[in-house]
């Protein structure tokens, strides 16, 4: 079980979650269209560039030659959608007050930072 903390099955995890967020950008993206912030232009095409990001950034993070230059790229793009990210609390509060959703949607801020964490100790530093 320890094998869970190592920086390898890390950096396995990650970016497959990266390209697997990456994908549904181009399947899904309607839920990314609704957290979009109003002050973004062309949300489509920020959502379909952020994907396009996501899925480069986790395939670069499996790639050793690579991962340095793809965690910051994933960190950096971490901060850029962090907006969306408070939006959608926003939105979700405005629309349902305190729910579940809400609840997990402010959970997943600091989250974020977390991951930013995770992405650094696993394969920056």
């Amino acid at each position: 079980m320890s094998y869970l903390l190592t920086p390898s099955f890390s950096i396995i995890v990650i970016g497959v979650l990266f390209v697997i967020a990456g994908i549904l950008h181009f399947i899904k993206p309607d839920p990314y269209l609704r957290i979009m912030p109003s002050f973004i232009p062309n949300p489509k095409a920020m959502v379909y560039i952020s994907g396009v990001f996501e899925v480069i950034g986790g395939i670069g993070f499996l790639v050793p030659e690579f991962r340095y230059l793809a965690g910051w790229g994933l960190i950096l793009l971490l901060f850029a959608v962090f907006p969306a990210n408070i939006e959608m609390f926003f939105k979700g509060y405005k629309k349902h007050g305190f729910s579940i959703f809400t609840w997990v949607a402010l959970i997943r801020l600091p989250i974020q930072f977390v991951l930013m964490f995770w992405i650094y100790w696993a394969g920056i530093k």
